[in-house]
């Protein structure tokens, strides 16, 4: 008698035992094989499709991120704002995200992952059409803010989706396309808007939204998300459909949901429950590493980058834009490749060193600026310090925050927790993009000595506090975090009894 074969579904294995000697044992493995080969692409398939179509939300959330790096000379020119004007135009996006960070959570828990793409895809549909009809500055900032409301769900819910669909072994890399399809869409914003004029740009960002609300009807919802809402069949339907249609689900939903079920039996999570010491490591962790990723300053130089490279002395700010939109993509799907081979920890760490020597060279490039010295060779050290910074930046301390704030938090508290780290991430998206243009006027050198700094001190953070999540699953991660408390708690009260 057969015995059956037995799958390893997140490590996107398939194990055989075979039976009956009797039977050519070459031919088996032979048939074994094909079939293993045959289930794990059909497998991938669901989840790969499923993923490209959330990340349009990420290629939505880079082309309004990108839109106001190209357009600041003509905006203010065909409009007639001020550089104060042009600033609150640029950073009400955010402002925006602030908001749609804040409901983001509640969104996606109460309508569905799919659903709370469904409402970003809306809100950033009518934002782009403000800004395509707009002939004052009121409208354009409500078209803005309105975009900003999108992508602010949107930053939350694609990396949460797509981490909660993917098998371990492919978790890190396709969250980390959440990122990549970010600097894709900030880099065609780049490109494009120095070839065509502003408001036909604008009518640009609505392809992937378009994209997107047609994908999501063929795509499931996620597994996890219909297991916690009790909706069973759904659920097992879901995890099938994601896994084959021969796949064994069995072990994988046994554990989906005995995860879920030992959450269930906990009170509902409030936002106190966050600083209790059941939770506040992953809260340290997650708040932290986006207050880093902003507060290196990539907002401020991402949208302004065309005036600080003509405030750093070159003819035109857009040869700059465009040297930036060829960096990025290369590298960030470097980044992808590399964050289940090398670990999100060695990566936010190389990338933060980088983003440190990038700021050091572009500080003192304005620095000797000031100070009429090497003047040839200032708008050198500019550029070669943004591309460096943009580089390392894509690279690791953009797209890992993401990847770990969608695995650390447990999926009781996903939600509250998700948009607290989100909403932080945009506050400081806020303050950086607002004060940006203040800071250079005020201090060009010591803004990016500033921004340096944060990046010193992501390095020492990540080394002490943050742990390593490649290759377990989710529900492994929540089991390793619990255990480190516990060990902790335990070690504390030995010490205080004196043991």
């Amino acid at each position: 008698m057969a015995v059956p074969e037995i799958k390893d579904v997140e490590r996107g294995e398939i194990v055989s035992r075979v039976e009956g000697l009797g039977n050519p044992l070459l031919k088996k493995v032979a048939d074994q094989d094909d079939v293993e080969e045959s289930e794990i692409n059909e497998s991938y398939f669901m989840v790969l499709f499923s993923t490209f179509v959330a990340v349009c939300g990420s290629f939505e959330f880079g082309s309004c991120v990108g839109y106001s790096a190209p357009t600041q000379s003509s905006i203010r020119q065909d409009l007639n704002l001020s550089l104060a004007e042009f600033s609150m135009f640029g950073s009400i996006l955010t402002i925006g995200a602030m908001l749609g960070a804040v409901m983001s959570g509640h969104i996606s828990d109460l309508t569905g992952r799919k659903g709370a793409m469904r409402t970003s895809a809306c809100f950033c549909i009518t934002g782009w059409l403000a800004v395509f009809f707009s002939k004052s500055a009121l409208l354009l900032d409500v078209g803005r803010f309105f975009t900003g409301y999108g992508i602010g769900v949107f930053s939350y819910v694609v990396p949460v989706y797509i981490a909660e669909i993917s098998p371990k072994n492919l978790r890190g890399a396709l969250t980390t396309l959440n990122q990549l399809m970010i600097v894709i869409g900030s880099s065609v914003s780049f490109l494009i808007g120095s070839l065509i004029s502003w408001k036909i740009l604008a009518l640009t960002g609505l392809a992937p939204c378009i994209v997107l609300l047609f994908g999501l009807c063929f795509i499931p919802e996620s597994p996890r998300w219909l297991a916690k809402a009790g909706r069973e069949k759904e659920f097992r339907v879901a995890l099938q459909k994601l896994r084959g249609r021969d796949t064994d689900i069995t072990n994988e939903a046994e554990d989906i949901q005995a995860s879920i079920q030992a959450l269930e039996i906990l009170p509902k999570a409030r936002i106190q429950d966050l600083v209790s010491k059941k939770y506040s490591r992953s809260v340290i962790i997650g708040v932290s590493l986006m207050v880093f990723q902003q507060f290196v300053g990539i907002n401020g130089i991402g949208f302004y980058a065309s005036e600080t490279f003509v405030k750093a002395g070159l003819s035109s700010g857009k040869l700059g834009t465009i040297a930036i939109a060829c960096v990025q993509v290369p590298i960030t799907v470097l980044g992808t490749v590399l964050i289940d081979k090398c670990g999100r920890r060695p990566l936010i760490m190389i990338s933060s060193g980088g983003i440190f020597l990038g700021c050091i060279l572009t500080g003192t490039s304005f620095f000797l600026k000031g100070q009429s010295l090497l003047l040839e060779w200032v708008p050198f050290l500019a550029v070669g310090g943004v591309l460096i910074y943009i580089a390392a930046f894509s690279i690791g301390m953009g797209p890992v925050p993401w990847v770990i704030m969608s695995e650390i938090f447990p999926i009781n508290v996903k939600g509250i927790a998700g948009s607290l780290v989100v909403l932080v991430n945009w506050s400081g998206a806020w303050a950086v993009s607002y004060t940006f243009n203040f800071l250079m006027s005020w201090t060009s050198p010591g803004t990016f000595y500033m921004y340096s700094a944060f990046a010193a001190m992501t390095i020492i953070f990540v080394a002490k506090m943050v742990p390593e999540t490649k290759g377990k699953t989710l529900e492994e991660i929540q089991a390793s975090i619990r255990r480190d408390i516990s060990r902790k708690m335990q070690s504390e009260d030995s010490s205080f009894f004196g043991w």
